[in-house]
């Protein structure tokens, strides 16, 4: 079993930046490719970015490339997610999940999940 909290969410104004974080523990991380999602009120999770077991291969979503970075750090069981340049349209909570699966770009692919934070955006 894989627990994982989330932190590092707040009220930002448009254009500022969070970095998230999602501490694990039950297991080490090392194994388990990891992922972001989002959900707003009233709509559906979506998919946010992710980053393979070693940290070689990381994807985002189009909404957010170029101004988020997931990165991780296996030795601290973390997973950060860096969200520069932030929208109004970014206003969700953000949860962390931890897959078995290579490169999950599902919810349903993933096997773990945190209880999420939120993040508003205020302009």
């Amino acid at each position: 079993q894989v627990q994982l909290v989330e932190s590092g969410g707040g009220l930002v104004q448009a254009g500022g930046s969070l970095r998230l974080s999602c501490a694990a523990s039950g297991r080490t991380l090392s194994t388990y490719a990891m992922g972001w999602f989002r959900q707003a009120p009233g709509k559906e999770r979506t998919f946010v970015s992710l980053i393979s077991w070693s940290g070689g291969s990381t994807y985002y979503a189009g909404s957010v490339k170029g101004r988020f970075t997931i990165s991780r750090d296996n030795a601290k069981n973390t997973v950060y997610l860096q969200m520069n340049n932030l929208k109004p349209e970014d206003t969700a909570v953000y949860y962390c999940a931890a897959a078995r699966s290579y490169l999950p770009h599902q919810a349903v692919d993933y096997d773990y999940w945190g209880q999420g934070t939120q993040v508003t955006v205020s302009s």
